[in-house]
């Protein structure tokens, strides 16, 4: 997108006198209504497809006439402004329960098809939830043994709950409540470790929408992704851009998150045009050729730091999105091509301009707008805005009144993002990192992304992450995480660490470093960073991968081939010397990623191809080295 030319000229502010402040606006925009065009389509398209959910197509009017019966059977105990935690994985159960809710007037919470029990009774005793919605067998225990009112929810295709109903419980809800004229809330992480939830109104959601649709034509006859995890806001772009465009949504596997070649066979397989995907998932995709049968028109990756731009073979268009959940999804983008004389750069592109309604401004401590080219905190204002949080003491903290003498025109809010950036001449922004990632190391403030881009300074790194470990006094070390780069010999940590000495200040520099295969993922596809500094602490002194089997415990010493292949990459992967054939899996810590590097090993050392599903339904590693002997051991003759 590109600054609106309709934009008021800014006088210049004291601090920058003779200096363009960094202040941009997007093109005007007037909100529109969502629901309402998602029933024109129904009425003038019925037949068409809405859902394609593997050999099940739902048209329009299916998906229509589903979404009357939920909202019927709930009407009498969810009222317009009652918050609903809505428990279903991405399927069509989950599209029509959103249609529902919005038909009701009912805030939509999404928790995720399997919300822990913490978060849960957290999210609960804050906040007055109605009740949740989901398969019984896997709502926390206090709503599994509740009321329940069976839903007429499709309990057939693609991550279908087997059934499901709205749990009620007789407990004290939590006091607060959606402000008025929301259409969904969903969690975010909060500093006391309690989630805090945060409301959009159906307003904000438009414009998001209407951006969508201009901006990559989706249309009817298309094919747009739902696979972005459910607790994570874009999941929300996704099912309304295509409910609202007359195209047709297409429910993700699970298995596509967990490896990147299922990915892009689902994407080829599905026939996708449209899709939106976790910048950790994709970026492994633009390190190997780009498959040309894809019918993929254009991919919108957020979520985390983009470190390179797709190479010259990437057919479709790919958009690096940024936005916080307090700005509705999506902020600014930057659109990139196959075509454009950049394609391939191994540097960060810039997370772009602002979307239609949206205003940036780049200040100082002060709230004062920065000059351009100067870094500082980026504020947004504009329609993308939401309603705020539940709690209104921290939306009176994060959403404040911009400076008076500054002229933004219908700009009564700022939010506060924590993001450091810096704007460019053109209103383009270049992400710099997290305000609140300083960590103080030696007495001096460390940027641990400042630390990162040293380290991916070296032709031998791919990726670097930077996490903090402290001692029992509150003494912090940082450890550097690095991905070599493929193809590579993965580099000596101390040539890395020489390396690295000539950009940064002595207390910069880590204390170690991990060379790892890839990094763990949260359930929203971003680099859990808690989770690799917890397998830092984890991490004892263990000779290198190749003893790693040899110095199994007794109970393991009669292991196969197999076993002490699987045991020996699970435990170097995870950093846990201790992980033992009666582990399972997840259990143990694996995630989305660790499972593909998993597989790729077993792969290249064994010849066997095995897939995430079998290594997530094998009750203990053991059971999973035992499908490995199975596959590669050949039958004996006239078996």
């Amino acid at each position: 997108m590109i600054q609106s030319p309709t934009a008021p000229a800014l006088p210049a502010t004291p601090l920058d006198t003779g200096s363009t402040p960094s202040v941009a606006h997007g093109p005007a925009a007037e909100p529109t209504r969502v629901l309402a065009r998602f029933e024109d389509w129904a009425r003038r398209t019925p037949q068409a497809p809405a859902v394609i959910d593997r050999t099940e197509t739902w048209t329009y009017q299916d998906l229509d006439a589903a979404a009357a019966l939920v909202a019927a059977d709930l009407a009498d105990r969810v009222r317009p402004g009652d918050l609903v935690g809505v428990c279903l994985d991405r399927s069509t159960a989950l599209v029509v329960t959103a249609v529902a809710l919005a038909r009701l007037g009912a805030v939509y919470l999404p928790l995720g098809p399997r919300p822990g029990e913490r978060r849960i009774q957290a999210v609960t005793e804050d906040l007055d939830v109605a009740c949740l919605i989901g398969d019984p067998a896997v709502l926390p225990g206090e709503h599994r043994k509740g009321e329940h009112a069976l839903l007429p929810l499709p309990t057939g295709g693609v991550n279908a709950p087997a059934t499901a109903v709205a749990a009620f419980t007789d407990s004290a809800r939590g006091t607060r409540r959606a402000p008025e004229g929301a259409l969904y809330a969903v969690l975010t992480s909060g500093s006391t470790g309690r989630p805090k939830a945060v409301a959009v109104a159906e307003s904000s959601l438009s414009v998001a929408l209407d951006w969508y649709r201009a901006e990559t034509g989706l249309a009817p006859g298309d094919r747009q992704s739902l696979l972005i995890g459910v607790a994570f806001d874009p999941h929300l772009l996704e099912l309304w851009a295509a409910l609202t465009s007359g195209a047709a949504l297409v429910p993700a596997p699970d298995d596509t998150r967990w490896d990147s070649h299922v990915l892009t066979e689902w994407w080829r397989d599905a026939a996708l045009t449209h899709a939106v995907a976790a910048t950790p998932t994709v970026e492994p995709l633009l390190d190997r050729p780009w498959p040309q049968d894809l019918k993929l028109r254009h991919l919108v990756v957020g979520g985390d730091r983009m470190r390179r731009r797709p190479a010259a073979d990437v057919t479709a268009t790919v958009h690096n999105a940024y936005g916080p959940a307090e700005a509705t999804v999506v902020t600014t983008t930057h659109t990139m091509r196959g075509t454009d004389p950049e394609a391939g750069d191994p540097t960060p592109p810039p997370i772009g301009t602002a979307l239609p309604g949206v205003t940036l401004v780049v200040t100082d401590d002060e709230g004062r707008p920065v000059a351009r080219g100067q870094e500082g905190e980026l504020r947004v204002g504009g329609h993308c805005l939401a309603l705020g949080y539940l709690d209104p003491e921290l939306t009176a903290r994060r959403f404040t009144a911009p400076p008076q003498d500054l002229a933004l025109p219908a700009i009564d809010r700022l939010y506060r993002t924590g993001d450091r950036v810096r704007m460019n001449a053109g209103g383009s922004l270049d992400f710099l990192g997290r305000l609140d990632d300083q960590v103080k190391i030696s007495g001096v403030r460390i940027e641990p992304v400042e630390v990162e881009a040293a380290f991916e300074q070296d032709p031998r790194v791919r990726t670097a992450v930077v996490t903090v470990l402290r001692d029992s006094s509150g003494h912090g070390r940082l450890v550097a995480h690095v991905r070599p780069a493929d193809g590579a010999e993965p580099p000596a940590t101390g040539d890395l660490l020489d390396a690295v000495r000539s950009w940064l200040p002595e207390q910069a520099v880590p204390t170690a470093v991990r060379i790892v295969d890839g990094f763990p993922l949260d359930a929203n596809g971003k680099v859990d960073r808690p989770a690799l500094a917890a397998q830092a602490q984890a991490s004892a002194p263990v000779p290198p991968r190749a003893t790693a089997a040899d110095g199994l415990a007794d109970a393991d010493a009669a292991v196969t081939a197999s076993e002490r292949l699987v045991l020996a990459t699970v435990r170097d992967l995870l950093g846990r010397p201790g992980i033992g054939l009666g582990d399972n899996f997840t259990d143990a810590g694996g995630t989305s990623v660790v499972a593909a590097r998993l597989l790729a090993t077993v792969e290249r050392e064994a010849g066997v191809r095995l897939r995430a599903p079998e290594l997530l339904r094998s009750t203990d590693l053991r059971a999973f080295a035992a499908l490995l002997d199975q596959r590669r051991t050949p039958r004996p003759e006239g078996a």
